[in-house]
């Protein structure tokens, strides 16, 4: 086989899988596709979401593609979000989910709401906006459930999300910040949890070298620092902006604990939270 037809067969297949993630409408009773499908790459994504597409791309952004489905009045619009990876996937979920609403167990993680249904599969985030105004639950489930099976790979949130100790958490406040963790652009990405007496959070370098590097930036910010002794090395101390600060590192990991308002004790909880990193 000539070098040139491979090479449109393989992208033949590539398109057709990409495009089989979405679901034939009229799979649903009552239902048919309205209008063409839609694809949008980062250099375009503008152009369908003026105004919301920035918060798209800063959870690293691959491509979109949709469709609308429609039933007499009634429209289900269906956007598939291929992120860089599942974390990201996963994280861009985080950032829209309602944390006032219950999750299900759809993919890593996924929420269905009257006229609004989300979940994050491998590296695919995965929207449905139902009009008008009224409860499209069962159209909506049907719809999930169909493209929940069509996509293949990661079902379980990232391993990193259960490291966070849970005695004292304030529920769904996990967030994966992309850029900039507790407004410091040395804690270039990774996840923050809002506890009863502050916030923790955890960074993740390339590697320990890098986390060290970090590390010593951080702890120069602190006035006074004081060595604690959880993971590898650590601090306490007030910083300007985040008040206490519990910090520590255990291989290429940064993490700990930023606004405590006041004086407290919290090794034993640092300690379990350095003993779940692996």
């Amino acid at each position: 086989m000539k070098p040139l037809r491979v090479l449109l067969l393989v992208c033949q297949f590539v398109s057709l899988s990409v495009w089989a993630q979405l679901p034939d409408c009229a799979q649903v009773q009552g239902w048919s596709q309205d209008g063409p499908p839609r694809s949008y790459e980062p250099d375009n994504l503008y152009d369908y979401m003026d105004g919301n597409a920035e918060g798209y791309l800063i959870y690293r952004f691959a491509k979109m593609n949709g469709i609308t489905c429609k039933c007499g009045e009634d429209t289900i619009v269906i956007d598939i979000s291929e992120m860089a990876d599942p974390e990201y996937a996963y994280g861009i979920f985080l950032a829209n989910r309602d944390p006032r609403q219950p999750t299900r167990k759809i993919g890593m993680a996924g929420q269905i709401l009257p006229r609004k249904a989300t979940f994050a599969k491998d590296k695919y985030y995965v929207e449905l906006a139902a009009n008008p105004a009224k409860d499209h639950t069962a159209s909506l489930e049907k719809y999930v459930a169909m493209i929940d099976k069509s996509i293949s790979g990661q079902s379980e949130p990232p391993a990193v999300t259960a490291w966070f100790p849970a005695s004292q958490m304030v529920p769904n406040s996990l967030r994966l910040i992309p850029q900039s963790v507790l407004g410091l652009r040395i804690l270039k990405s990774g996840y923050t949890v809002q506890y009863d007496f502050g916030k923790a959070f955890l960074i993740r370098e390339a590697s320990p070298e890098a986390a060290k590097q970090v590390f010593a930036k951080l702890k120069e910010r602190v006035g006074q620092p004081a060595a604690i002794q959880v993971g590898e090395e650590g601090f306490s101390g007030t910083d300007k902006y985040l008040d206490g600060m519990w910090v520590f590192r255990k291989g290429a990991v940064i993490a700990g604990f930023a606004n405590l308002k006041e004086a407290r004790d919290i090794t034993a909880l640092a300690t379990e939270f350095a003993g779940k990193i692996e």
